[in-house]
């Protein structure tokens, strides 16, 4: 019959005793760590540029100096002096003191010899080039203790007495000036007294000055001096170094 069937299908359960409904319950998400989620890559963010921007103050001086040094004064690179190349080294050649026996120009060298040249008269120009040498070995600090100041005269004229006081702490010396002509040399157009010389300390001279020096030139001139004192450090330090 019908109705037997319909009682038979509706109380047919699988095999056995009814089973409860399976529900798995998930947590909602968590307000607190869905916040940390959004703002770490802002945090990041922040901390990378926090980074650049210690990092770009850091560098700003080196920065600075770099661009000053190679685009705004590049001319402060250039050497003021003439350098000369091949260096020629102290001659074999007779020098006299103003008051003492004979001795040899090659006697001056181990150390750093800064030159001027001249007649005993010694007129304006020479007196100008005598006042700049000291000034620039004086410039130097002290690191003068490296370089001495060295006036060859290149003729019998006698020294004025009242110039004596200012070459007291100078090396004065008389030389032959044929044999002074065949060590140094003007640059062409000029006379041998219208330029300093500087000569390294194993007795080779190196720069020439640019001649008419005045006190903007005589600054420039420092600064080559500076330089080459400062290349020489580790193996040239003040006082006369023996030589062989």
């Amino acid at each position: 019959m019908a109705g037997s069937k319909l009682s038979n299908a509706s109380s047919s359960p699988a095999d056995g005793p009814d089973q409860p409904l399976g529900l798995t319950v998930h947590s909602l998400p968590d307000a607190a760590h869905a916040t940390d989620e959004v703002a770490d890559p802002v945090r990041r963010a922040a901390g990378r540029w926090k980074m650049f921007l210690v990092l770009a103050v850091c560098a700003a001086p080196v920065i600075a100096s770099y661009f000053t040094y190679y685009v705004i004064r590049p001319e402060s690179r250039r050497v003021f002096g003439e350098l000369i190349d091949p260096q020629r080294p102290l001659p074999d050649l007779s020098a006299t003191p103003l008051e003492g026996a004979p001795s040899n120009l090659r006697k001056l060298r181990g150390q750093w010899l800064l030159l001027s040249v001249s007649g005993g008269a010694c007129d304006t120009s020479c007196q100008q080039n005598l006042y700049l040498q000291r000034q620039l070995r004086e410039g130097l600090g002290r690191e003068k203790d490296r370089v001495d100041r060295v006036w060859l005269v290149q003729d019998a004229v006698d020294v004025p007495a009242a110039l004596r006081p200012a070459v007291k702490d100078a090396t004065v010396l008389r030389v032959d000036p044929a044999g002074l002509a065949r060590w140094l040399a003007p640059a062409p157009g000029h006379a041998l007294q219208e330029h300093l010389y500087l000569v390294d300390p194993l007795g080779n001279w190196m720069m020439r000055f640019p001649a008419g020096l005045d006190a903007a030139g005589a600054a420039r001139a420092k600064r080559d001096i500076e330089r080459v004192l400062r290349a020489t450090s580790s193996w040239d330090t003040a006082g006369r170094q023996s030589q062989p």
